[in-house]
């Protein structure tokens, strides 16, 4: 068994140049979350299994790990938005995958790329922007994270960003501006292409309903599978799970998304295990979410369903938004672009809504709010 090398070190030059150095001599790595706190560090450590950490002050035995395998590269946590999160096993191939395909579908003709990193590198959609000029042919620019206007007069020509970071600041100037994690505004600039992907696909896969060169997409009773060479290879406790493609062939991954493909543009409902079955009829959270942020005043805004003697489950939708007299509203956007049975039967106004780093909404904690 080879090491895995913990790197607890900020977003920034160190991290890059720590990360080269591992790169270079093959030896396989997770990044830390840095705003965790010491208990939460211990267990992601746990989680993720290192065997060595190493931060400013050098590398460290980490004494309760266990190592991997040779041929991978990156350790890293799924994102936990629907409970614990896993620890996935990323090839090297596949970290050379998912860059070189990225690159050849963005670079515009005579061009090196110059990506700004914004996003924690403890979650793949950040640590891929680092790996793109790790791996293949593209240039950093490290500074203020949160100064966009900065990188632009920098020569900066792509990013990857959440939703959050499109509410704050201006994208324009930029060549292409990837948005990940939860579902993208519906209405945004052009050079923002709206991605899907996982930790498991090794960062996104589909940009705006197409799938990225040598990724292949298929539906088998409504969930999405994924075959590409990007993929995890496995989980650190179990294997990858396989699923039977409409080929025949059983080295499709099964995504547990819900999702439909009409011309080859995929349209993804959500999280299957997360659909709501009112009086028989279903509603997919993604879906009515987007119907109901239309509505004039509303800021967030997250449904789910909870258990209905009469309905099976009842839709609930938790707003965020000016005032509390927008229920009319919201029913009436439900009903309009979905259905009369997509109308939320409980409305409560919160504060804010339980999020991950990279924007997913935290659904299983959606119940206890309001």
């Amino acid at each position: 068994m080879h090491p895995l090398v913990a790197l607890d070190l900020p977003l920034g030059p160190e991290l890059e140049t720590a990360i080269r150095e591992l790169v270079d001599h093959d030896t396989a790595f997770c990044v830390l979350d840095q705003r965790l706190a010491p208990r939460a560090r211990e267990r992601q450590l746990a989680a993720l299994g290192a065997t060595h950490v190493m931060d400013p002050s050098g590398r460290h035995v980490h004494s309760s790990g266990q190592g991997v395998d040779a041929d991978v590269g990156l350790v890293m946590l799924t994102s936990g938005s629907s409970g614990e999160p896993k620890a996935a096993e990323l090839t090297w191939d596949a970290l050379a995958a998912s860059a070189r395909i990225t690159q050849a579908t963005l670079r515009q003709p005579g061009q090196t790329p110059v990506w700004f990193p914004v996003l924690p590198a403890s979650h793949i959609g950040g640590l891929a922007v680092i790996l793109r000029s790790v791996l293949d042919e593209a240039d950093l620019w490290w500074g203020d994270a949160t100064d966009f206007a900065a990188a632009r007069r920098a020569g900066v020509t792509h990013l990857s960003v959440v939703r959050t970071h499109l509410a704050r600041h201006s994208v324009a100037g930029f060549t292409a501006v990837l948005v990940g994690g939860a579902r993208p505004p519906a209405h945004r600039p052009p050079n923002v292409i709206a991605t899907w992907g996982m930790t498991e696909t090794g960062s996104g896969v589909v940009y705006n309903g197409t799938a990225l060169p040598e990724v292949e997409l298929a539906i088998v009773e409504g969930e999405l599978l994924v075959r590409s060479p990007t993929l995890l290879r496995s989980y650190r406790t179990q294997p990858r799970p396989a699923a039977t493609g409409p080929d025949g062939r059983t080295d499709w991954f099964p995504t547990g998304d819900a999702a439909e493909l009409h011309e080859g543009r995929l349209h993804v409902h959500g999280r299957i295990g997360w659909v709501i079955v009112t009086g028989g009829e279903k509603v997919w959270p993604d879906d009515l979410e987007a119907a109901l942020a239309t509505v004039s005043g509303v800021r967030d805004v997250a449904v789910t369903g909870i258990a209905d003697p009469e309905w099976g489950q009842r839709v609930l939708a938790l707003v965020v938004g000016e005032g509390t007299n927008l229920d009319d509203a919201l029913r009436a956007a439900a009903a309009e672009r979905i259905g009369p049975w997509a109308k939320p039967k409980e409305i409560r106004y919160v504060a804010a809504l339980p999020r991950t780093a990279t924007g997913k909404i935290r659904r299983h904690l959606l119940a206890t709010l309001g």
